[in-house]
């Protein structure tokens, strides 16, 4: 389970600065916008692993997160579930202070964002703590729950 709740990410990402200036993937040239993490996203939604993605927004869509939602498609081909929450549906829910990763009943990978969102140290914090993930479970589940899947999703 991956949970993302910035409207903003390394906004110096080349990608973005290219899809500021107009490129968009080609959803029928794959080899256009196929990547090494879509390998590892397919390598493992074959075993049977279900991977999810989380995105909490704001709305109107910031840049980078409409950036975001025109490529989501390629994480969806290569296996992932990604729904999208609208920050208005989720008034009532507890969410993580940190994104991150749930990766079993006791690992958790934490991202640390500056306010500008570039990586910050330790940038990704892995821990083994069984109550910190359950606690990100619930509360995953729960926005998960309310959040529209990609495909049904049109942002304003």
């Amino acid at each position: 389970m991956h949970l993302e709740m910035r409207d903003s990410y390394m906004r110096d990402d080349p990608e973005f600065i290219r899809w500021q200036e107009g490129h968009r993937y080609d959803p029928a040239d794959r080899e256009s916008w196929w990547r090494s993490w879509l390998d590892v996203v397919a390598e493992t939604t074959r075993r049977g692993v279900v991977m999810r993605r989380l995105r909490v927004v704001s709305e109107p869509l910031s840049d980078y997160v409409r950036y975001e939602y025109d490529g989501t498609f390629t994480n969806v081909a290569a296996g992932e579930e990604v729904r999208w929450l609208p920050r208005s549906r989720a008034r009532d829910l507890l969410l993580p202070a940190l994104d991150g990763w749930v990766m079993d009943e006791e690992t958790v990978i934490l991202h640390h964002f500056s306010g500008e969102g570039q990586w910050t140290g330790p940038r990704m914090e892995v821990v083994h703590d069984a109550t910190l993930a359950a606690q990100y479970v619930s509360a995953y589940e729960a926005a998960w729950e309310r959040a529209v899947p990609h495909a049904e999703y049109r942002p304003d």
